[in-house]
C-alpha cells in the first residue's frame, strides 16, 4: 500500500458510511456486513490497519463513487469482532483527508486516492474572544449533556479530557443530533474558530428545541396527568374491587357507560346522564342509593331517544288493509288516510326541496366566485328548510268517541298496520293519581316512570301509534288530576319536550300518533278536550251488524270453536233473529258472545256425532240459544191520548221511549214520576206553562185547566233519565191529555223545548233515528237546526223514512196529532222536500204549509 507525506497523494481502501459522520479523534463502533465493506476492512488489516472513513449522499447498499462525499476522515481499525453476516469494528479518527477520485479494487471493494486536509488553527488562540467561545462552548455543551441525562462524572470526564478547542468542536459536533448534511458541512470546516462558532450555534438550536420539546411536554402531562392518576386509581380500584368480589358491578358501569355513548341524547340530557353515571361509580353497590342510579340509568338506555321505524306511503295498501279489517267507519279510515297522504307529501316535498337547495346553492357559488361575492343565498336556504322540517313527522292527537263495542281500539291497531308503525296500548280507566302519568320522582322508594314512558318503553319507536284507552274514565283523588297530566302529553306545542318526574329530562313525544277513545266525550274536561281532533262513532245499523257478523265475528267464532266453514251455515234470517232478538247494543260485543255462544253448541253437537254439518235458521236459533232475551220497545199498538213517541240515546246505542200525560181533578199541580233528572222535570214544568199559555192556539178548552192536576210519567222507572230533548215530548202528551185528542203511534220525536214554544236541536240524532226504525216507527219530528245531520244517516235508513223538521211546538202538535181530517187519509204528509234521504217535510208558521 503507497502513502506519502502531506499534500502528497496516497490510497486508502474506503469505509461507505450510513447516516453518520465519523471525527477526528473520536472512537465509533461500526457495524460492517456489506461485500464490499468486508472486503476493505479485509485489507486494512492486513496492511497498517487505516481506512477511508466517508459518508453517503443516499442510503443504498451498493455505493459507488457519485454518492459518496469528497472529504471523509482517515481511521484506525482499534478492535474487530467477527459476527452472523459480518464484522464489528471499532475505529478511531485520526485525521481529514481528501479523496482526489475513488477506484474499485477487486470484486466490490473501493480506494480512494487522497490527499491529507490539516485544520487551520486560529491565529491568536491567546485571544479572549475566543478563549469565550470556546469557554461558551464547553459550558453549554455540559448543559446539554446534562438534558440528554449524561451522569455528571462521564461529562465532566469528557470535556476535561480534551483541551484543544478545535479537537473539542469535533468532539461536539459528533454527538449532536443533527441531519447528516449538516454534519459532513461542519467536517468540511478546517479553520478552529470558525467551526467552533458552527458548533455552539447548533448546540443552541440543539438545547431550544429540548427546552420547546420539555414545554410541551410538561403541558402534554399536565393535561393528561390528572387522567393517567385517574387510570390508575380506577386499576388500583379494580384490583381491590375483585377482591372483594364487587368486580361484575363495576363491569356493569362499563356497559351502560358504552350504552349510554350510543344514544341520541340532547346536549342537557347527556350531561344529567353522565352526571348520574359519575356518581354512580362513587357509590359502593351495597348501598341503596346504588340501585336507584343504575335503575334510572338502565330506563335512560332502554328509551327509543333517536330509534323509528319508517312509514308506509302506500295509500291504496292503507286503503286496502283498513276495509280488510273493519267494516263501515268511513270518517276514521278517511283521517287516516288523509295523515298518510300529508306524509307522503311532506317527505316528497322535502326531498325535491333539498335538490333544489342543493342547484341553488351550487349556482349561488359560482355567480359569487364569478362576482366576488361569497355564498349568497345560502342563509336563506337554509331558513327554507328549517321552516319546513318543523311540520315534518309530526303525529295527529285523535280522539274516538262513541259506544261501546262499535271497533275503537281495534281500530288503532289496523291504523299501526296501515302506517308500518309499532302500536302501544295503555288503559287510563280508574286511574287517579298524576304519577300515572308523569311518574313517581326518584327521592321516592319504588319510583318509577309514568305509563306514557312505559309505553315508549314498551314498544322502542319514537313513532309509535299510541293508544290511550278509556280517556273519558280518569279519575281525580287527593294526588292529583291525570286528565291535567294529559295536557301537555296531548299538545302538539309542549309534547316534543314532555318531561317525566321520574327521568328528569325531556323526552320527544311529537312524532307520536296518539288516539284516546272515550264512550262518554262530556266527561272529558274541556281542555283536554280541545286538544284531541274528534272522531264520532255511532252505532251500527242491523244491516250493519250484518255485514261484520258475516265477515269477522262468524268465521272467528267458528275457528274458535274448532269448525270448518262448510259445518255450520248461518243463513241472514238467522243472524237478524240473533241480533234482533238476542242482542241490545250499538256495538257488536254481545252479537260476538252470542255467535261464540251458538257456534259451541254446534261443535258440542258434532264431536258428539250427532250431526255432521248444521244448517242455521231462526228456528235452530231458537232452540240453541233459547229464548229471546232482548225485549227492546215496539211502536205502540194503537193512536192513545196522552201517550207520545220520544226517542233517546245511551252509550248502547238509540231506543224510542213512552211519555204518558194524565189529567185528574186537583188543585192545579205538576207531578213528574220515572227517576227523571232536574233537567227533565224543567222541561215538563216548561211544557205545562206552553200548554196553559196557548191553550186557545193549542185547541185545549179552559176549563181543561181549572182545578186540574198533571201527572207526567216515563215508563221503566228503574232507569234514570235526563237531558233536554224530551221537551217536545212531554208537551205533545199533556197537550194530548188536556185537549183529549190521540197522538199517532207512527211517529217519534226529540228536540228541546223553550217556554215560547221553539223547538231547539239535540245530540245523538243518528243513533235515535235508528232506534227508532228497529221499533218500526215510520216518520220522525225533529229541529229544523238538525236537519244537516240527516247527511249521516244511511241510505237504506232514510229511504223508508219520513223527516219532519220543525221550529216550534205548533208544527209538532199539527203534526203528532191525530185529527178528523188525518184519521180519513190515514195520516198524510203536508208537503215534501228533497234532504236527499227520505222525505223531509219542515213547518215555520202553523197556518202555513212548509218545504223542508
Amino acid at each position: 500500500m503507497e502513502r506519502e507525506l502531506m499534500g502528497e497523494r496516497y490510497s486508502l481502501p474506503v469505509l461507505p458510511l450510513r447516516d453518520t459522520v465519523v471525527y477526528p479523534g473520536v472512537a465509533v463502533p461500526i457495524s460492517a456486513g456489506r461485500p464490499g465493506t468486508v472486503e476493505a476492512v479485509q485489507e486494512a488489516l492486513e496492511g497498517d490497519r487505516r481506512l477511508f472513513a466517508v459518508a453517503q449522499r443516499e442510503n443504498v447498499d451498493d455505493p459507488h463513487p457519485d454518492i459518496l462525499y469528497n472529504i471523509g476522515t482517515v481511521v484506525r481499525i482499534i478492535q474487530t469482532h467477527r459476527v452472523r453476516g459480518g464484522m464489528q469494528l471499532l475505529v478511531q479518527g485520526e485525521g481529514r483527508a481528501q479523496a482526489l477520485s475513488y477506484f474499485q479494487d477487486g470484486e466490490a471493494m473501493l480506494q480512494a486516492h487522497l490527499m491529507t486536509l490539516e485544520r487551520l488553527p486560529p491565529p491568536a488562540p491567546e485571544d479572549p474572544a475566543f478563549q469565550a467561545m470556546d469557554g461558551e462552548l464547553r459550558e453549554r455543551a455540559a448543559e446539554l449533556g446534562t438534558r440528554r441525562g449524561v451522569p455528571v462524572e462521564a461529562l465532566n470526564q469528557l470535556i476535561q479530557g480534551v483541551d484543544d478547542p478545535g479537537a473539542f468542536a469535533d468532539l461536539v459536533a459528533f454527538y449532536l443530533e443533527l441531519p447528516t448534511e449538516d454534519k459532513q458541512d461542519l467536517l468540511e470546516i478546517l479553520p478552529d474558530e470558525e467551526r467552533m462558532r458552527a458548533a455552539l450555534v447548533a448546540v443552541e438550536r440543539e438545547l431550544a428545541r429540548i427546552e420547546a420539546q420539555e414545554d410541551i411536554q410538561a403541558k402534554v402531562q399536565e393535561e393528561l396527568g390528572e387522567r393517567q392518576r385517574e387510570m390508575l386509581l380506577r386499576e388500583q380500584l379494580k384490583q381491590i374491587q375483585k377482591e372483594l368480589g364487587d368486580e361484575d358491578e363495576r363491569n356493569d358501569v362499563e356497559e351502560l357507560r358504552e350504552r349510554v355513548a350510543e344514544l341520541e341524547l340532547t346536549e342537557d340530557a347527556r350531561t344529567e346522564v353522565e352526571r348520574e353515571l359519575k356518581r354512580l361509580e362513587r357509590t359502593s353497590p351495597q348501598s341503596a342509593e346504588y340501585q336507584v342510579i343504575r335503575t334510572f340509568l338502565e330506563w335512560v338506555t332502554e328509551l327509543p331517544w333517536g330509534d323509528r321505524t319508517e312509514d308506509k306511503l302506500d295509500l291504496n295498501k292503507a286503503a286496502k288493509i283498513l276495509d280488510d279489517d273493519h267494516y263501515g267507519l268511513k270518517d276514521v279510515k278517511d283521517r287516516v288516510l288523509e295523515f298518510l297522504a300529508v306524509r307522503k307529501l311532506q317527505t316528497e316535498r322535502a326531498l325535491e326541496d333539498e335538490e333544489a337547495e342543493a342547484a341553488a346553492a351550487a349556482e349561488a357559488e359560482a355567480e359569487a366566485q364569478e362576482d366576488g361575492a361569497d355564498g349568497a343565498g345560502d342563509e336563506e336556504a337554509e331558513d327554507v328548510s328549517e321552516d319546513f322540517d318543523d311540520g315534518v313527522g309530526r303525529g295527529p292527537i285523535l280522539l274516538f268517541g262513541g259506544p261501546p263495542g262499535t271497533g275503537k281500539t281495534s281500530i288503532a291497531q289496523s291504523i299501526a298496520r296501515s302506517l308500518g308503525r309499532k302500536y302501544v296500548r295503555i288503559s287510563l280507566g280508574g286511574a287517579r293519581d298524576e304519577a300515572d302519568i308523569r311518574g313517581h320522582r326518584r327521592t321516592y322508594v319504588g319510583a318509577m316512570p309514568g305509563r306514557i314512558i312505559q309505553g315508549m318503553r314498551q314498544v322502542k319507536s319514537k313513532n309509535p301509534v299510541f293508544l290511550l284507552d278509556e280517556v273519558d274514565k280518569l279519575g281525580v283523588s287527593f294526588q292529583g288530576d291525570p286528565s291535567s297530566a294529559l295536557l301537555e302529553v296531548l299538545d302538539p306545542a309542549q309534547n316534543s319536550s314532555f318531561t317525566d318526574h321520574y327521568l328528569g329530562i325531556p323526552f320527544d313525544l311529537s312524532e307520536v300518533l296518539f288516539i284516546a277513545t272515550a264512550n262518554y266525550v262530556d266527561r272529558i274536561p274541556p281542555p283536554l278536550l280541545d286538544r284531541m281532533e274528534r272522531v264520532e262513532f255511532v252505532g251500527y245499523t242491523e244491516n250493519e251488524k250484518l255485514e261484520i257478523a258475516k265477515r269477522y265475528l262468524l268465521p272467528r267464532q267458528e275457528k274458535q270453536a274448532g269448525l270448518r266453514e262448510d259445518e255450520m251455515e248461518v243463513g241472514d234470517e238467522a243472524l237478524l233473529s240473533v241480533i234482533q232478538q238476542y242482542t241490545r247494543e250499538a256495538g257488536v260485543r254481545q252479537l260476538e258472545r252470542e255467535l261464540g255462544k251458538l257456534s259451541r253448541k254446534v261443535a258440542r253437537k258434532i264431536a258428539a256425532g250427532d250431526v255432521e254439518e248444521v244448517e242455521m235458521d231462526e228456528e235452530k236459533v231458537r232452540d240453541l240459544l233459547g229464548r229471546p232475551r232482548v225485549h227492546p220497545e215496539q211502536m205502540a199498538p194503537v193512536d192513545s191520548v196522552g201517550v207520545a213517541t220520544g226517542m233517546f240515546y245511551t252509550p248502547m246505542g238509540g231506543d224510542i221511549m213512552f211519555v204518558e200525560a194524565s189529567v185528574m181533578q186537583g188543585k192545579g199541580g205538576l207531578v213528574l214520576t220515572g227517576q227523571l233528572g232536574d233537567v227533565m222535570k224543567e222541561s215538563g214544568r216548561a211544557a205545562l206553562s206552553y200548554a196553559k199559555a196557548q191553550h186557545d192556539q193549542l185547541g185545549i178548552p179552559s176549563e181543561a185547566l181549572d182545578d186540574r192536576e198533571v201527572h207526567i210519567h216515563v215508563p221503566a222507572g228503574a232507569v234514570p233519565k235526563d237531558g233536554p230533548s224530551a221537551g217536545i215530548t212531554m208537551a205533545t202528551a199533556l197537550v194530548s191529555a188536556l185537549s183529549g185528542k190521540r197522538v199517532r203511534r207512527d211517529v217519534a220525536m226529540t228536540g228541546e223545548l223553550t217556554l215560547t214554544g221553539r223547538v231547539l236541536p239535540i245530540g245523538g240524532l243518528k243513533e235515535k233515528i235508528l232506534g227508532a226504525v228497529r221499533s218500526g216507527i215510520s216518520e220522525i219530528i225533529l229541529p229544523k237546526e238538525n236537519e244537516a245531520d240527516l247527511e249521516d244517516i244511511p241510505e237504506e235508513v232514510a229511504e223508508n223514512l219520513t223527516f219532519h223538521c220543525v221550529e216550534d211546538l205548533d208544527s209538532v202538535i199539527k203534526i203528532a196529532l191525530v185529527t178528523e181530517r188525518r184519521r180519513a187519509r190515514k195520516t198524510k204528509n203536508t208537503s215534501t222536500g228533497g234532504s236527499g234521504k227520505g222525505r223531509a217535510t219542515g213547518t215555520k208558521k202553523p197556518e202555513k204549509e212548509i218545504r223542508a
